[in-house]
């Protein structure tokens, strides 16, 4: 099968290309016998990441936000707190490496986690180190509200902004909101990625999270909860379910945890207070 990024575009093919999709000759089987077509499915690449010229991971993502996605993954491994400790960062993507340059020297703790693999699924194929996040989650302990309405808004706001899902229905979608409005969105075919990518932005951005909420796509996993806690948010809200590790630690960590969020309904886990109506929004 051949690359069709330089030849035949077709309108709109280029806007696929910049989402992380293309297209992929098929043979569709139904009731009445089968047919050709050309179906829109997710990229995948791997991403090596070189830190201070050693080899520190490789990352299954989707090919588009390639910046933010390594700044929120350094940040989310703990390599940095702020884009400013970043000196240099390349990115290769026909070769699939983005080579990262520190002010700072790696620590020991660090160079000793390279080589790592890290898949595009969730669970076991994912690095996980409870000691590690336990250094880099944060517990959440300002003050959030947010209406109910507002929580069926943003889920629709960015279900609304999913259209690489629509057409391929191979990514997962993260978007920062404030209380009241969608902000941006993210995608990627690793719903951990995405929200790295959500992480990377708001570095490179320099936007603050503290009165933040993230709506999510995907299932509220255990590393999932720890990301939002990592980026600094104080709630997360998906149209899908949590496990129950996901919600002791969204309750340990202060973060208010939203699931179902479908069709004027859902069920808030966690830290129940922050979620009110909008005639007490107003009080």
């Amino acid at each position: 099968m051949h690359d069709e990024r330089n030849v035949n575009k077709e309108a709109g093919q280029e806007e696929r290309y910049e989402q992380g999709l293309k297209s992929w000759s098929a043979v569709r089987w139904s009731g009445a016998g089968s047919a050709n077509v050309s179906e829109v499915i997710a990229e995948e690449m791997p991403l090596t990441i070189h830190v201070n010229g050693q080899e520190f991971a490789t990352v299954l993502c989707s090919p588009v936000g390639l910046e933010p996605l390594v700044y929120g993954f350094l940040a989310s491994e703990g390599l940095i707190r702020t884009a400013d400790e970043v000196k240099q960062v390349r990115i290769d993507r026909l070769r699939g490496i983005a080579d990262v340059t520190l002010y700072a020297a790696l620590s020991p703790d660090a160079a000793s986690s390279t080589k790592r693999f890290i898949g595009s699924c969730c669970g076991k194929s994912r690095e996980f180190y409870f000691q590690h996040d336990a250094r880099t989650a944060k517990t959440y302990t300002r003050t959030l509200r947010i209406s109910a309405e507002a929580c069926y808004r943003l889920i629709d706001w960015l279900h609304t902004n999913s259209d690489g899902f629509a057409m391929s229905g191979g990514l997962h979608n993260a978007g920062l909101c404030t209380v009241g409005e969608g902000l941006f969105t993210h995608c990627d075919i690793g719903r951990h990625n995405a929200l790295d990518k959500l992480y990377g932005t708001c570095l490179l951005e320099r936007i603050p999270v503290g009165d933040k909420v993230i709506v999510f796509s995907g299932r509220l996993s255990s590393e999932v909860i720890l990301k939002a806690a990592k980026i600094g948010v104080g709630a997360i809200i998906t149209k899908s379910a949590p496990t129950d590790l996901a919600l002791r630690l969204a309750d340990d960590l202060g973060i208010t945890a939203v699931g179902f969020a479908r069709s004027g309904k859902m069920n808030v886990y966690t830290h129940h207070s922050r979620i009110v109506s909008n005639q007490d929004m107003v009080k």
